[in-house]
């Protein structure tokens, strides 16, 4: 069949469009203000063998790690038509346990022997069990972060296993929600397979099959190029996390990069070692946030699916913060190290490309969970964001202040459907004046969000950049620390850790200042 360039354009933004359809689905279907607010969850398409054909517009710290939980569903259940495996388990391809995975194969027929393409979806519950509602605690063991579900199946040949959602529903402190958000978790997978279907039935098996390998060749070739122009050698950076939550020692992440030709080798090794605080990351973080930043030096409109893999080898220690062993906690490692994890391979990068790299973005989701019981309704309430801060600053162009970057792709909660929701007012939502740093193409600023409770509130702390800055680049400044404080009813302030579990009393307010991001070349009229 010969190679048709319009045909092939047509087919990547087929591919693509599947797994947005499947995002809006998730996203009109959700319960949570995490799924329909937030827009905290991810979607793909996948081939027969498990590699990933398209991925939507969505969050890439769970893209890049997704075909990591494919794989091991693949590999660990038995799938015949009509059924959709669940999973969270880090250790088998998750990233922290309240990101659930769904992954369903699509038969071509009943009766056909394998699955011609998978669909997954992965989205963020805002409780899944464990010591703090939330599902995000200061944890030293994953068996205190929640409950762990290996890959099993949660749809049988089309019909819900009630005996295994029981068991899952049974372990949350808001039950209703988590159903509600699982099955809008099913039906984004039931409309990429009808979608796929579709196309298949429209154009062939054949066709559709080829030109989704093409897609993924064509990725590939796009990503060689991008790295041939980067001149060889062996580039090294290293930065910290401000600490686990137990001890004040930070933790280093070192990186050396070796570009050769077309590929790259990324050796982590020099990491510290895993931690007994909750900020370790696994394997498939480690993988995502460094695809995601060699995926930044393309600017083609190419897909982000398995073959930007292929020229980039990661070497990530094992039982280092980078790729952390059972039965290490790992909520944090998903939202905090894959921050740093990008920091320092861009800033590896960097010393390649001083001309197109940025200074640094915030550096932290700045992880807020709140719960207790809703004096409304008399039922337990689960709450779970992240806020944005200040990105770096980049050649040409200032940063954009108050946004998610990097790893995080979310939205903020409007305050509207928050206040609606929960027991709990924000005083304060603003940008924080000011913090960006200063540069020729200054930084952005950070945000401030203010919670008051309004009823016993348990709360719990993730953040970072507390202690240690946003680089600058080019001789651009840092961005401002990041700040956790509370004011107390009683009108006393408190400065807080980084990471910390409190508990919020009527009037409390809980304030979160984010960093802002480093600023990029000198500022005008210094040598």
């Amino acid at each position: 069949m010969p190679f048709d360039p319009i045909e092939f354009e047509i087919f990547k933004n087929i591919f693509v469009s599947i797994a947005e359809e499947m995002g809006v689905t998730l996203c009109r279907t959700g319960f949570s203000p995490n799924i329909k607010e937030r827009l905290d969850y991810s979607c793909a398409v996948y081939d027969a063998a498990g590699h990933t054909i398209a991925q939507g517009d969505h969050l890439p710290v769970h893209l890049g790690a997704m075909p990591l939980s494919v794989r091991a569903a693949i590999d660990l259940v038995e799938m015949q038509a009509g059924d959709t495996v669940i999973l969270n388990d880090p250790f088998r391809g998750g990233t922290h346990l309240p990101d659930i995975t769904l992954v369903s194969p699509v038969f071509l027929r009943p009766t056909a022997p394998k699955p011609a393409f998978f669909v997954a979806n992965r989205a963020h519950h805002s409780d899944v069990g464990g010591m703090s509602p939330g599902s995000m605690p200061l944890a030293r063991e994953i068996f205190q972060e929640g409950l762990i579900l290996p890959p099993i199946k949660l749809i049988k040949k089309g019909h819900i296993d009630r005996e295994i959602l029981s068991l899952l529903l049974a372990n949350v402190r808001t039950p209703d929600e988590r159903e509600g958000d699982l099955t809008a978790q099913i039906g984004a997978n039931r409309i990429g397979e009808a979608r796929l279907l579709e196309i298949v039935g429209r154009y062939g098996h054949k066709r559709v099959a080829r030109y989704a390998a093409l897609a993924q060749d064509y990725a590939e070739r796009v990503l060689r190029s991008t790295i041939s122009t980067i001149p060889d050698g062996i580039y090294e950076f290293s930065d910290a996390l401000d600490n686990d939550g137990f001890s004040e020692a930070p933790i280093h992440i070192r990186c050396a990069m070796t570009i050769a030709g077309d590929s790259a080798t990324v050796d982590f090794t020099g990491s510290d070692p895993q931690t007994a605080g909750g900020v370790n990351a696994n394997l498939a973080i480690t993988l995502s946030a460094t695809l995601y930043a060699f995926r930044c030096l393309v600017p083609d409109d190419v897909l982000y699916n398995d073959g930007i893999a292929r020229p980039i080898r990661v070497i990530a220690p094992e039982g280092s913060v980078v790729n952390a062993s059972h039965p290490s906690a790992v909520a944090g490692g998903n939202v905090e190290t894959s921050q740093r994890i990008t920091d320092v391979v861009l800033g590896a990068l960097a010393q390649a490309l001083p001309q197109t790299i940025p200074a640094a973005s915030q550096g932290t989701m700045n992880n807020v969970t709140l719960g207790g019981t809703d004096p409304r309704s008399g039922r337990a309430f689960a709450y779970y964001e992240t806020a944005g801060g200040g990105m770096g600053g980049r050649p040409g162009l200032a940063g954009i202040s108050g946004v998610h970057t990097h790893m995080s792709n979310t939205r903020n909660t409007p305050v509207e459907a928050f206040e609606q929701a929960f027991p709990l007012r924000i005083r304060t939502y603003s940008l924080r004046q000011g913090s960006g740093g200063i540069g020729q193409y200054p930084g952005g600023d950070g945000l401030i969000r203010e919670y008051e409770a309004l009823t016993e509130t348990s709360a719990t702390i993730l953040t970072d950049r507390r202690n240690s800055q946003p680089y600058g680049a080019q001789g651009g400044g840092p961005g401002t620390s990041g700040r956790n404080s509370l004011l107390r009813a009683n009108g006393t302030w408190e400065t807080l850790p980084a990471k910390a579990r409190i508990e919020l009393h009527p009037g409390d307010r809980l304030r979160i200042e984010t960093p802002g991001g480093g600023g990029y070349g000198r500022p005008e009229g210094t040598q």
